[in-house]
């Protein structure tokens, strides 16, 4: 058995293409060894359909300890995602979670203190940015493709989850909404992009109070909304260069692209953040036609897994991880801030700092 020994707690939706990546495209590096979830019928399916060597576990504390594990990879709900996590480092573990990585700012805090304390790592989703978009389009902006940037736009637009997800409540929960849920991707990315930001601004507003799920098997369920559903953002880099982001579970459908970042010398389409392949375009000046760019390779296709693989070889190799607690915490702390400047009507000073993780290829696009 080679690699770093990975556990999973959580076998909800999400973990199914975990678990086949960390199986499968990266079993080389890792290797899966227990996996547990409240449910035993759902950690069981994966047990048997991947041969995971342990028997399933409910108690996620002995999947903590078991000694075959050296990271806890924690796929549960956001409101789970302190407890499951203080847990495993306080039990001398690795760990891995999704996004976000936690609800509150003084968890996410307590975590990253503790993990410093008993010498582990703390890695969180979203990993997209390593893949082969996010990646290329760090190659454009580092090589002045497109001048200097000066500012960037973001857009996530929907109408919900309650339309195709089998258990949405928690969507529209703590921990929930479209800014909780998927700006992670989106703010990710830009920091990769463009590195830390430095204040936010914001608007934030609950549309609709109550939500019925049309999806099964909970069709006809109501749900009591508890969080923003349509989340306006302006943001300052540390660079001088400008955000703006927008993300909504209160659309149905828009025209505007996922992202975009605009130099001195020309304009970048950046693809969906939510994954890890194309399309890339580049504008130069005020002139000529849009230029697809060629994908570096690889990750271009489905590669949740990346992340917490690539902390394991980080952790073998005694260098930082690309998919850090530092990089996951600022994140927060700029949620956080969008929200707390809306509810103030003023600027929130962004208190944390991470630095810009190093790209993860170096092939040049020039």
């Amino acid at each position: 058995m080679t690699g770093k020994r990975i556990g999973i707690v959580g076998a909800g939706k999400i973990s199914g293409v975990y678990v086949k990546n960390l199986t499968g495209m990266f079993g080389e590096k890792v290797v899966v060894t227990a996996v547990s979830d409240l449910v035993y019928e759902k950690a069981l399916k994966i047990h048997d359909e991947y041969n995971i060597p342990h028997e399933p576990f409910t108690d996620i504390d002995e999947l903590i300890n078991c000694p075959d594990v050296d990271i806890v990879l924690n796929l549960t709900q956001p409101l789970s995602h302190y407890e499951v996590s203080l847990s495993a480092v306080k039990a001398g573990k690795h760990v891995y979670n999704e996004k976000p990585l936690c609800v509150k700012r003084e968890e996410a805090e307590e975590i990253l203190n503790v993990a410093r304390e008993k010498k582990v790592r703390i890695g969180a989703a979203p990993d997209t940015f390593l893949g082969a978009g996010i990646q290329t389009c760090r190659k454009v902006i580092d090589e002045g493709l497109i001048g200097r940037p000066v500012a960037a736009v973001a857009f996530m637009m929907n109408h919900g989850h309650e339309h195709w997800h089998p258990a949405p409540e928690f969507y529209y929960k703590e921990g929930g909404g479209p800014l909780f849920d998927m700006a992670p991707y989106y703010f990710t990315a830009l920091i990769s992009l463009l590195g830390p930001i430095a204040r936010v601004s914001g608007s934030a507003q609950t549309n609709i109070k109550d939500r019925i799920i049309t999806s099964r098997p909970l069709a006809g369920t109501v749900i009591n909304v508890e969080v923003p559903t349509h989340v306006a953002g302006v943001f300052d880099f540390c660079s001088g260069a400008v955000g703006t982001i927008i993300t909504s579970f209160d659309v149905y459908s828009h025209t505007l692209p996922c992202m975009e970042v605009y130099g001195t010398e020309g304009t970048l389409r950046v693809p969906d953040p939510n994954t890890f392949g194309g399309p890339i375009y580049v504008k130069r000046g005020m002139t000529g036609d849009w230029s697809e760019m060629p994908l570096l390779t690889p990750y271009t296709e489905d590669s949740r897994g990346l992340g917490v693989t690539e902390m394991a070889d980080a952790i073998a190799e005694n260098r930082p991880h690309r998919a850090s607690g530092e990089l996951a915490y600022h994140v927060l702390d700029v949620m956080h801030g969008i929200q707390e400047a809306s509810l103030s009507g003023k600027y929130c000073v962004i208190k944390s700092k991470c630095s810009r993780p190093e790209p993860l290829v170096t092939y040049s696009v020039s």
